[in-house]
């Protein structure tokens, strides 16, 4: 069966079997469904399992465990039945797989049943299972490879969220996408779950006033909001924000690393004059990451926004230990930014 992939840098130089996106999963007769990133590599599976399933609606589905395998199970299950119905068998725990799993895996790769798609879930938590890995890299079984990388990074966040929305052909304000992300920050779960209810429940565009009144309570509540309220140099608003988070649970680490986040974006894109989608290719940011700097820009000056930024590193330092009130630390923090007062004053 024919696949359209692309190779990633970070396999292309020990990979020789295709990469696949984990949004557009293909069938193949060994799909290794690869890294730590689980959301990813749900919809990756449960896509695999639609597709075969629109092709042929008498698909047999199989689940294996390779840490609990009883030996012959895999032929088993993978053997054409009497009617010949097409089977997928998802088989979890390959980094932490039995011995018996893993020999008769390898030994399967050299002539895989027809009609048979085998998809091989491994965590990367470990390298059990590496010489599996390695085999179907370099191309035994005719594989394919989707990579389901960890997300963590806030632009990792913001890809994955825009691709919901992208993916279900629904229009997000940039604004709305922001607050979206900065609310379910911590939980790519909870951001899937949040971007697919807005995505049934909500009949046109969703706008920044959608996603507040779904999800205003963590909204308000997120560290963009502290930041983006010190920054306007809304003073009393910023106090009254970072005291709800606090409030909410918030840890001091994230918050001000929210706030450094947005003003190193700041410092990097003050007085360049070039078109956002340039400077935003350039620097690896988005094009509305830029416009949305530049807004923040109004009223800051050289001077001011290099104390801010020394005054985050300081906070960044006294709310990681080396200081005994870290919520004081957030204070004057804010203090300075909000007022634009110089550093140390």
């Amino acid at each position: 069966m024919a696949t359209t992939a692309r190779r990633t840098p970070t396999k292309a130089a020990r990979s020789a079997i295709p990469q696949v996106s984990w949004r557009a999963p293909q069938p193949a007769p060994i799909v290794l469904v690869s890294g730590p990133e689980d959301v990813c590599a749900e919809r990756a599976i449960a896509g695999l399992r639609d597709y075969l399933r629109a092709e042929d609606a008498s698909l047999e589905v199989s689940d294996l465990r390779a840490d609990d395998y009883a030996p012959g199970s895999l032929l088993g299950l993978t053997s054409p039945s009497l009617f010949g119905e097409p089977r997928l068998v998802r088989v979890t725990g390959v980094e932490k797989c039995s011995d018996a799993f893993l020999n008769e895996a390898v030994s399967y790769l050299a002539a895989p049943q027809d009609g048979a798609t085998v998809v091989l879930r491994h965590t990367g938590a470990s390298v059990r299972g590496k010489k599996l890995l390695d085999a179907i890299r370099a191309g035994q079984g005719g594989g394919v490879e989707i990579p389901c990388a960890a997300v963590k990074r806030d632009s990792d966040r913001f890809d994955f969220a825009a691709g919901e929305f992208q993916a279900a052909k629904k229009r997000i304000a940039p604004p709305a996408l922001r607050a979206l992300v900065s609310a379910f920050a911590d939980d790519l779960t909870e951001l899937a779950a949040a971007c697919q209810q807005l995505i049934a429940d909500v009949p046109g565009d969703i706008t920044e006033q959608v996603v507040e009144r779904y999800y205003g309570g963590r909204v308000e509540t997120s560290a963009f909001t502290v930041a983006d309220t010190a920054i306007a140099g809304r003073y009393g608003d910023a106090l009254v924000a970072l005291r709800h988070a606090l409030a909410s649970g918030a840890d001091p680490v994230p918050l001000v690393a929210a706030i450094a986040s947005k003003l190193r974006t700041m410092a990097r894109v003050a007085g360049s004059r070039e078109p956002a989608a340039v400077l935003a290719g350039r620097l690896g940011l988005k094009d509305w990451q830029v416009d949305r700097a530049r807004r923040d820009l109004t009223g800051w000056n050289e001077a001011s926004l290099g104390g801010a930024i020394q005054a985050a590193a300081r906070a960044d330092a006294e709310v990681k230990g080396g200081s005994r009130d870290s919520v004081f630390a957030l204070e004057r923090l804010i203090t300075v930014i909000a007022t634009r007062a110089p550093f140390g004053a």
